[in-house]
């Protein structure tokens, strides 16, 4: 079964894993400390901050932004549900707003949407393709509103020739499995804001005042106080050491992964009746993800298209999901005809590194085998 995604970790990995095991210190210390620093640098934000995963992240974002109970956020449908239930946890209302083809939020529905109780936008640079940031940041300006990335997907991908990760205030990441670079997992927040950066160390451990490698080093005894309720939401050092060495690769990855996508494009630049990704000169993806839509010319059903696929040993997924139909928010009053009909008729196919010429063209034979012989 070729899967659809797969960590690239190797023996450094696990090597680095090992010795921060051996050192004793294994919870939050010296190695997030390095891996934060080191984040920063790479993304070109002034500071980072490293916590349990992407959806805390988003979490701590919505607390320093102001978000609190009785405030609208706008935010895309289309995407995982970490994105809304984050606005949830503050007791604020997530507001969904339309995509477009491109699978990012539509910035002409999302002013439409903008309303008195409004006070943030969440925009997500989905399957790594970079949204119009840009464009919010300006509309944000307008409106006084702040700006949160969902970049849980966009590590290492560009816009208009900088690193995701330095653009705004608040900018949120994901070391998932199935993210480009991961520490099984775990999350990072960029921000140019010194206030927050501070604040959010703070409430991912508890509220508290002094943290433990502060304690650990110094040579008179410290009592710490608990500021503020706060959070367990810290990475620990045994996940910061394998980020660091997946930081080292992380460029050589999305070269690669940008390798196989290429190989895509020009796999399927005939078919009639499907959409690849695309992207401009403003904005370069990693292909955190390969998404094939298919149009209203394709006349095959989704879902058997994907049984074929499995039963011929490749492994796919469904569309990004539309977080308005889930059970949890499915309450009738949102119709998203673009989302929904993106989530609908998309296939996500296997991109992972390293991966073979050999696999790549079973993946490019098996879908063009399916969709032009049936």
């Amino acid at each position: 079964m070729i899967p659809i995604a797969k960590p690239y970790l190797t023996q450094e990995e696990a090597q680095a894993a090992y010795d921060t095991i051996l050192t004793g210190w294994i919870t939050q210390g010296p190695r997030v400390v390095e891996f934060e620093e080191k984040f920063a640098q790479y993304t070109g934000a002034n500071h980072a901050v490293a916590v349990s995963n992407c959806t805390t992240a988003l979490h701590l974002s919505m607390i320093v932004a102001g978000v609190k109970e009785g405030d609208e956020v706008i935010c895309p449908s289309m995407s995982y549900i970490a994105t809304a239930n984050s606005i949830k946890y503050v007791g604020a209302t997530p507001v969904f707003a339309e995509v477009g083809f491109d699978y990012n939020i539509d910035i002409e529905d999302v002013k439409r949407k903008i309303t008195s109780k409004t006070k943030a936008i969440l925009i997500v640079h989905q399957i790594g393709l970079p949204a119009d940031i840009d464009a919010f940041s300006s509309l944000c300006k307008t409106h006084n509103l702040i700006l949160i990335e969902d970049a849980a997907c966009a590590i290492g991908s560009t816009y208009k020739g900088k690193k995701i990760g330095s653009h705004s205030d608040l900018v949120c990441f994901s070391f998932h499995p199935r993210k480009v670079i991961s520490t099984g997992d775990g999350g990072m927040i960029t921000t140019t804001n010194e206030a927050f950066a501070n604040r959010m160390k703070l409430l991912r451990q508890h509220g508290m005042s002094v943290n433990d490698r502060v304690r650990h080093n110094s040579k008179s005894v410290i009592f710490e106080d608990h500021l503020e309720v706060g959070y367990n939401y810290r990475m620990t050092d045994i996940q910061a050491s394998v980020g660091i060495k997946q930081l080292e690769k992380l460029d050589w990855i999305v070269e690669e992964r940008r390798k196989i996508a290429a190989k895509y494009f020009e796999g399927f630049k005939d078919i009639p009746g499907i959409v690849l990704p695309f992207e401009n000169e403003d904005k370069t993806t990693n292909f955190q993800s390969f998404s094939i839509y298919l149009t209203d010319e394709c006349t095959l059903d989704r879902n058997e298209i994907m049984q074929e696929l499995l039963d011929k040993g490749v492994a796919s997924r469904r569309g990004i999901m539309t977080t308005h139909r889930e059970t949890a928010y499915n309450n009738g009053s949102y119709h998203l005809p673009v989302s929904e009909k993106m989530a609908d008729r998309s296939i996500i196919i296997p991109l992972y590194v390293p991966m073979s010429n050999e696999v790549v063209e079973k993946v490019i034979n098996e879908i063009k085998s399916i969709l032009l012989h049936n």
